[in-house]
């Protein structure tokens, strides 16, 4: 007797959370990419602008933590839906930054941040307001992929709709200047903002918990709950809310998601917020001239994400038990950024050599992500899920900030000093040694998988 067809409605929920990614990404890029138009309008220095994208990574740092927990509480559904909305009023909300910044200047005055000008102040409340609602979106990308993916095929739907912020990443450089240039930059903001509430519609008529998902076939449910090793939970809002995050934080495999992210995520964010920066102080590039190398650049990481969530099962195949696997396509994966090395040494030739070493890099970042994301769903139980990702993407966020306060004070230093290359170089540098650390301390607190019971 032939087998029943398994079914496809998993990768309807992962096409989802793609687009939401790319969403995710569209509007968290749209600053940069005006960044040095708005330098030039607004007056702003490189520290004024390291304080408005780190004003985005603190707070997206802080809810991190708390956006993981509120999802484990509402479910899915309604915790990816509030985020988008949050996010998406955060994005419109930067065409309006100088008058919030007219609104709000006397009190950022009041909590130190005197002197600032009411653009900075505006853009730092835009930001934050944008990092609390992105901070959803991967806690509850990641939960519904443990919803609707047996731990074989996780790393490789991570890989999948993680490859969304490179396709937003690719979409901005190529709609954002060209809106900027027709319409002003005020409005790009709501252009790309506006994308999010249409993706709502299609969230909440293909969205479902599986057990009340009337579109998913038996033999499907049978397939995402198939994996041999089980781990004991009973998988409710009502137990989720039990876990505490003292008890979440007891756990070496906790410490190990959340060091990862905090050495890596910085990086990621390092090349978005700041590549097209680079490439008008090194290359005096800006404008419609990036689009070509930046999307040259993030078509490459695309790859990267969708190519490295699926390597693990490389070793998988091979008998290595999922997280093993995974760790071993991490050790690759985090010896790749080492090229970035050559970036700057390479730089005088061409900027081409620079941009596609970069690309490398940040291929692998994303191939690195796509598995990082997975070590938790693989060692956790489902209700704990978005819990620990949002304690390590308080992590990855904090690292973000630390990597953006960096690189605003020695891009200033050295500009001052004529040097702006060697900044970039110093930068760059820590950019490629930083996944071969991560992952040796991973390897460290956790040498073998240890599937966590609650």
């Amino acid at each position: 007797m032939d087998k029943p067809k398994i079914g496809n409605y998993r990768w309807t929920i992962c096409a989802l959370i793609f687009f939401a990614t790319t969403i995710n990404y569209l509007d968290r890029q749209v600053l940069s990419l005006l960044q040095p138009r708005l330098a030039e309008e607004f007056g702003w220095s490189n520290t004024d602008y390291a304080n408005i994208t780190a004003a985005f990574q603190f707070v997206y740092a802080v809810s991190m933590l708390f956006a993981g927990r509120i999802i484990d509480r509402l479910g899915t559904k309604w915790g990816y839906a509030i985020a988008l909305i949050i996010w998406s009023l955060g994005a419109v909300m930067h065409a309006y930054s100088e008058s919030v910044g007219e609104l709000f200047l006397p009190v950022a005055t009041a909590i130190g941040f005197a002197g600032a000008s009411v653009s900075v102040v505006g853009f730092m409340l835009s930001r934050a307001v944008l990092g609390f609602g992105e901070s959803g979106n991967f806690p509850a990308a990641i939960k519904a992929t443990a919803e609707y993916f047996p731990k074989k095929e996780r790393s490789f739907a991570t890989g999948i709709f993680n490859s969304g912020s490179n396709v937003g990443a690719i979409l901005a450089p190529v709609t954002v200047p060209l809106i900027a240039s027709a319409w002003g930059w005020e409005t790009a903001f709501w252009f790309i903002g506006a994308f999010g509430f249409f993706w709502l519609i299609f969230w909440f008529i293909f969205y479902e918990v599986p057990s009340r998902q009337k579109r998913l076939s038996k033999a499907e449910s049978d397939y995402i709950h198939s994996d041999v090793e089980q781990v004991l939970e009973v998988d409710s809002t009502t137990a989720a809310a039990k876990v505490s995050w003292f008890k979440l934080l007891g756990y070496k495999q906790t410490w190990s998601f959340a060091f990862g992210k905090f050495m890596t995520d910085g990086v990621w964010w390092f090349f978005l917020f700041w590549l097209p920066a680079y490439l008008k102080a090194q290359y005096g590039m800006q404008g419609t001239a990036v689009i070509l190398p930046l999307a040259v650049l993030y078509s490459m990481t695309m790859f990267g994400s969708i190519g490295g969530g699926y390597f693990p099962t490389y070793f998988i195949n091979k008998g290595y038990k999922p997280y093993d696997g995974r760790m071993r396509a991490m050790f690759i994966i985090a010896l790749i950024p080492l090229l970035v090395l050559a970036a700057q040494p390479l730089g005088h030739i061409s900027f081409w050599f620079p941009v596609i070493l970069i690309g490398i890099g940040a291929s692998a970042h994303q191939a690195w992500s796509a598995n990082i994301f997975t070590t938790v769903s693989d060692m956790f139980p489902k209700k704990t899920v978005a819990s620990v990702t949002g304690i390590g993407g308080m992590a990855g966020g904090f690292g973000g900030v630390f990597m953006t306060k960096l690189g605003g004070f020695i891009f200033d230093k050295y500009t001052a000093l004529g040097q702006i290359e060697t900044g970039y170089t110093i930068m760059f540098a820590i950019c490629a040694v930083a996944y071969i650390i991560a992952w040796s301390v991973m390897k460290l607190l956790v040498p073998k998988m240890k599937a966590v019971e609650i």
